[in-house]
């Protein structure tokens, strides 16, 4: 659906576009229009200081490994008015909209001058909010939350001027921005404790991904608290000295930080009659116009349509912000604008040198959905295994079963997740199949990767499952009725413990004792990761066994989809 331009019969050919927020989507919106039409009057109303600024390094500059605040700065507004001949005012806040009149009721926030701003176009990128509790404590001046770069100072500026009485810090939402914070706050030498409402940190992943990221912080010092809801604070000489969690934990603290997702900003548009969608975002059509042509919105502030379920998606990423801003720039520039398409909800964060990546749907998200699905993993190096460094990852990747297309990935590990989340994610933006990721040309040398890439192999191993060489099981399975052979080594065993009525039989002497197991019963072939697993089963399903299956991820992904199963 597109709109008439700017330009239409009876229109200004002198548009005047008034954009109300900077940041990604704002911003992009702005220097978009601009280089599309010269003539336009282009004007940017940001409340607060900043027009244009790195919201995802905030965390990086909190703990040091950004040390200029400066280089948080993508565009300031001398920068904006100089190159590209925006009239960028700061401090100015949108109180209303009048869609008659099509003018902006603005109020200079330094001066309390109030004035009507006339626009042609009208771009909402009011973004979103974090959400605070309201309970007692919670505007305290140790406790805190991270959206804006006013957020960042007043957390940068508290930590340095406590920094020698500070010890202890509660970080309340295991999402990412939650985990970067923690990440940073161990930096800086504070106890970390992470309080998580659901079962799970990073709730878009599985929850066997999710569980080696856990590991990860228990074995960094942070104290995990999952399934603790926060309940309340304790307050003393008007600071917070201890969180208390509706699982009936109670957590000294010297400092809090709130990340507990966000809140869109909507008020601005419900006041001014614009539709809202079912998930209360701002509806937009396909060139981000509201259910007034005349007023676009973009950002956190509006729903994307997910790729894979056709659906509202709301998505608080500034790459669906960016793109969204600059194709809503352009169409409001020139009435004419190729439609963004749907978005994967990509993301990615690092831990502790641990990173996790996801694109798509996960295996849960494909159930909620009501989708067919089905996963297969692997455990690959990021690059080849004889050249030194070379770091383990486990990357997973969902599909339908019926059609072999690709609709998700997870990976988890180190270097080079973020490369074959990316490469997965492509294919899956061109509707890729499983056999598409094996025939993808990749670069390859030694200290970059494989012969063989993990997503190669993922690809290999998903074909195989589809072709019916192997049937597999997901790593959480109920084993109970089922025939479980173990072909790990004797030392794999020794070290780690096997299922509790496994028969061990390493996958070398497998051929040579078939007599021991009983080839009428279903039959889950386990190793460490899945690799010897696939081989074992292939020896059993030709050797008159009728029913074998491998465990997907072996005993590696057993152990974090399982972690408190049994072992002898």
């Amino acid at each position: 659906m597109h709109a008439s331009g700017p330009t239409s019969e009876g229109e200004n050919t002198v548009p005047t576009i008034v954009i109300i927020g900077g940041v990604a989507g704002g911003a992009s919106a702005a220097t978009r229009a601009r280089r599309l039409n010269e003539t336009a009057r282009i004007i940017l109303l940001e409340k607060d200081a900043d027009v244009s600024f790195a919201n995802c390094g905030m965390p990086y500059y909190i703990g040091g490994e950004i040390e200029q605040r400066g280089k948080l700065i993508v565009a300031d507004a001398r920068l904006l008015e100089r190159r590209f001949r925006i009239e960028v005012r700061t401090r100015c806040e949108a109180l209303s909209i009048d869609r008659e009149a099509r003018t902006v009721r603005v109020r200079s926030i330094p001066h309390g001058v109030e004035y009507d701003l006339p626009y042609d176009r009208l771009i909402l990128a009011p973004g979103a909010s974090p959400f605070v509790p309201e309970m007692d404590g919670v505007n305290a001046p140790n406790v805190f939350t991270l959206r804006s770069l006013a957020d960042c100072d007043r957390l940068h500026g508290y930590l340095e001027r406590e920094k020698t009485g500070l010890l202890r810090a509660v970080v309340v939402g295991a999402g990412f921005i939650g985990l970067e914070m923690v990440e940073q706050l161990h930096r800086r030498g504070l106890k970390v404790a992470l309080l998580e409402a659901l079962p799970q940190v990073l709730p878009p992943l599985d929850v066997e991904m999710a569980h080696i990221v856990e590991e990860m912080l228990r074995e960094k010092g942070v104290d995990l608290f999952l399934q603790a809801p926060l309940a309340s604070f304790s307050v003393e000489n008007e600071r917070v000295v201890a969180v208390h969690t509706r699982s009936g934990q109670t957590l000294p603290t010297d400092l809090v930080i709130l990340g507990m997702g966000v809140r869109p900003n909507v008020a601005l548009a419900q006041a001014a009659g614009l539709s809202l969608g079912d998930t209360r975002h701002i509806a937009v059509n396909a060139s981000f116009q509201t259910s007034d042509p005349f007023i676009y919105a973009v950002g956190d502030a509006v729903d994307y349509p997910h790729e894979m379920t056709g659906r509202p998606a709301s998505v608080a990423l500034a790459g669906p912000a960016n793109r969204a801003g600059r194709l809503a720039g352009q169409h409001a520039a020139t009435g004419e604008a190729p439609a963004m398409g749907g978005v994967l909800g990509t993301a990615i964060v690092r831990v502790f040198g641990c990173t996790a990546a996801v694109t798509g749907l996960s295996m849960k998200a494909a159930k909620r959905a009501g989708i067919d699905a089905t996963a297969v993993m692997i455990e690959a190096g990021h690059h080849a295994g004889y050249y030194p460094g070379a770091q383990k990852m486990i990357l997973k990747v969902v599909y339908d079963p019926a059609s072999g297309r690709v609709l998700g990935a997870q990976a988890v590990g180190g270097d080079g997740v973020d490369k074959r989340v990316d490469v997965i994610a492509t294919v899956i933006h061109f509707n890729g199949v499983l056999g598409d990721l094996t025939r993808l040309d990749l670069a390859y040398a030694p200290p970059f990767g494989s012969a063989r890439d993990p997503v190669h192999v993922v690809g290999f191993a998903g074909e195989n499952q589809r072709a019916g060489l192997v049937q597999v099981l997901q790593p959480d399975a109920c084993l109970d009725d089922l025939q479980v052979v173990d072909v790990r080594t004797h030392a794999e065993v020794e070290k780690g413990g096997k299922l509790l009525k496994a028969s061990h039989i390493p996958l070398d002497e497998l051929r040579n004792r078939l007599e021991e197991l009983d080839s009428t019963l279903p039959t889950v072939v386990v190793c460490r990761s899945g690799l010897r697993g696939w081989v074992g089963a292939r020896i059993l399903s030709q050797s008159g066994f009728s029913k074998v299956y491998n465990l997907s991820g072996g005993m590696l992904m057993r152990a974090h989809a399982c972690p408190t199963e049994t072992l002898v």
